[in-house]
């Protein structure tokens, strides 16, 4: 039994925070994104956003992605969140890197959920 609940107190222990931290947020949003994940980036998008999800979803399906030295951090006293690291395209042999940059964040229901790229 004390395993049992040492096992249901370590699960919820891992899901705390997972849209608390603006900057981890926005970095489970771009690996979700990379990789497709549509289920996930559906709870961490904004309600402005939610309608071009399919979109969203759809950005890397044609192509190999993955997200390389990705570090986020949120910009002081504002709603953004900026981040460093590459997305690193592959098209047949040629692989092409796009920067990462600065997003818009939004708390909803008190929690955070990324809400597109900063202007």
């Amino acid at each position: 039994m004390k395993r049992l609940i040492f096992l249901c107190l370590l699960l919820l222990t891992a899901c705390v925070g997972q849209t608390d931290n603006p900057a981890a947020m926005v970095e489970r949003y771009l690996q979700a994104k990379v990789s497709g994940d549509e289920a996930t980036m559906r709870t961490l998008i904004c309600a402005d956003m939610v309608d071009d999800l399919s979109i969203e979803v759809a950005s890397f399906a044609t192509v190999e992605a993955e997200i390389q030295d990705m570090a986020c951090a949120q910009d002081a006293g504002s709603n953004t969140v900026t981040c460093s690291g590459v997305i690193a395209i592959t098209y047949g042999t040629e692989v092409r890197e796009f920067p990462l940059g600065t997003y818009r964040v939004v708390e909803e229901d008190g929690e955070w959920h990324w809400c597109g790229e900063a202007g």
